[in-house]
């Protein structure tokens, strides 16, 4: 008896650093592929098209965020303060997260029938949650950055 079985292809090919806006840093595919445990599965040209997406996202939510720090004379992110309890880099770390949990749910709810097999299909579920969660670890790092808690109640 004999199965394939597929493990996807470690052969990556090494793409140009997705370049910014000049306030937030360059997105680099290889960090992104590493970070997320990504193999050549996904193409780079897939790659780098959902990392432009999620950094247009997160930098329109950060629009007004970044537009303080400037008009406050920060050029950049990194020259901006970072407060007392936090550790340097926090702000590039948390950018980065947000912008590759973005990336990342965006290429989960793509690769949703990638599986040869029924069995994926049928837990479909599972892979909505997984790009929820991405989603909300992106909220979460938004957040972070504009020092505001992760939920918003109100009374109705």
């Amino acid at each position: 008896m004999s199965s394939f079985v597929s493990t996807g292809t470690t052969s990556t090919t090494t793409a140009e650093p997705v370049t910014n806006n000049g306030f937030w840093p360059d997105i680099e595919p290889s960090e992104f592929r590493d970070t997320h445990r990504l193999d050549g599965t996904i193409t780079a040209v897939r790659i780098e098209g959902a990392l432009l997406a999620a950094m247009a996202t997160v930098n329109r939510t950060l629009r007004d965020w970044q537009t303080k720090q400037v008009d406050a004379g920060y050029a950049t992110v990194d020259a901006v303060p970072v407060p007392i309890w936090q550790a340097p880099g926090v702000f590039d770390a948390l950018y980065r997260r947000a912008v590759f949990s973005t990336a990342h749910a965006s290429l989960v709810e793509r690769y949703r029938d990638y599986d040869a097999t029924a069995s994926t299909r049928d837990r479909g579920d599972l892979n909505e949650y997984t790009g929820e969660s991405y989603r909300r670890d992106a909220a979460w790092a938004i957040s972070e950055i504009e020092g505001r808690p992760h939920s918003t109640v109100e009374l109705i």
